[in-house]
């Protein structure tokens, strides 16, 4: 299988491309080799490629600066897909295009499913609610995954910022009313690859890694796996912080976002592993000897 991933230089597109080039043909590409907010360039770019299956990852996912760049947003988070789905149509390839939690609202108050309703409150949950929209009227084997709190070792993510944190000062601190669940790129690149030969109904999987926490939870827990595994911090709690504290945020954000994997697990035959577990695994790879 000859499989093309966008947005190579992301924590996403990055994990992708590592684990897959081992066992596939796999073409990385990252935003200096192509921008998504340029469709000339690529159409350019991905026509003279052979491939079976494209993976999508890039995106727009500043959600602050979203507010500010509402045109530059919807380029690259919905024309872009709309433009990806036709080149795939063509060649007769395959499209996953990975979305976010932050296309609902947060008041369901429960995971929310694969055919909930999609109420997003910030441009950046808008954007790529209408590039879900663009994959999916194609009506063909493409595939939306959706995916929450995303962390790995390619680039630095909101559990490395805590690490960091906490390795330079004794007190810091984490949104306490806020709760979705964390994904592990490494967790994401085994169950996608469940998928490239299998079609979806309704054309939307939500996936992460059981169970939900808020940032403040999840955070205490990194601490708790750096100082089992021997890592030295000077922080050892992590104190609450109210959504209602982060003034400098300027667009919205869902208080409530966990996604159901309810319909990945009757399909796939197994339930991802706990959020906890997972981390666990993260910081032991990747921090345990430093």
């Amino acid at each position: 299988m000859q499989i093309l991933i966008l947005g190579a230089g992301g924590r996403l597109g990055g994990a992708l491309t590592r684990e897959y080039r081992e066992k596939f043909d796999v073409v990385g590409l990252n935003h200096p080799q192509v921008d998504l907010a340029r469709p000339e360039q690529v159409r350019d770019k991905l026509s003279p490629v052979a491939f079976d299956l494209l993976i999508n990852c890039a995106a727009m996912t500043n959600v602050d600066l979203c507010e500010s760049q509402r045109e530059q947003a919807f380029a690259i988070n919905a024309e872009a897909p709309r433009l990806l789905v036709q080149i795939c149509s063509e060649k007769k390839a395959k499209l996953i295009h990975f979305s976010t939690d932050y296309v609902f609202d947060g008041e369901k108050g429960q995971p929310y499913v694969e055919t909930d309703r999609a109420k997003p409150i910030s441009v950046y949950g808008e954007s790529k609610r209408a590039g879900e929209e663009n994959v999916l009227a194609m009506q063909d084997r493409h595939l939306v995954v959706r995916v929450s709190w995303v962390f790995g070792p390619d680039r630095p993510s909101f559990l490395d910022a805590i690490i960091k944190r906490a390795r330079e000062k004794e007190e810091i601190d984490a949104v306490a009313d806020k709760f979705s669940t964390p994904t592990y790129t490494r967790d994401i690149a085994v169950m996608l690859s469940r998928f490239f030969d299998v079609d979806v109904a309704g054309g939307i999987l939500h996936f992460a890694n059981s169970g939900q926490c808020s940032w403040q939870e999840y955070a205490q827990h990194a601490l708790d796996c750096c100082h089992a595994s021997g890592v030295r911090l000077k922080a050892k709690t992590v104190d609450a912080l109210k959504l209602a504290d982060m003034k400098n945020w300027i667009a919205r954000r869902p208080v409530y976002s966990v996604l159901s994997t309810a319909k990945y697990a009757k399909l796939a035959g197994v339930t991802p592993r706990p959020w906890r577990d997972a981390v666990a695994d993260y910081i032991e790879r990747s921090y345990s000897k430093r």
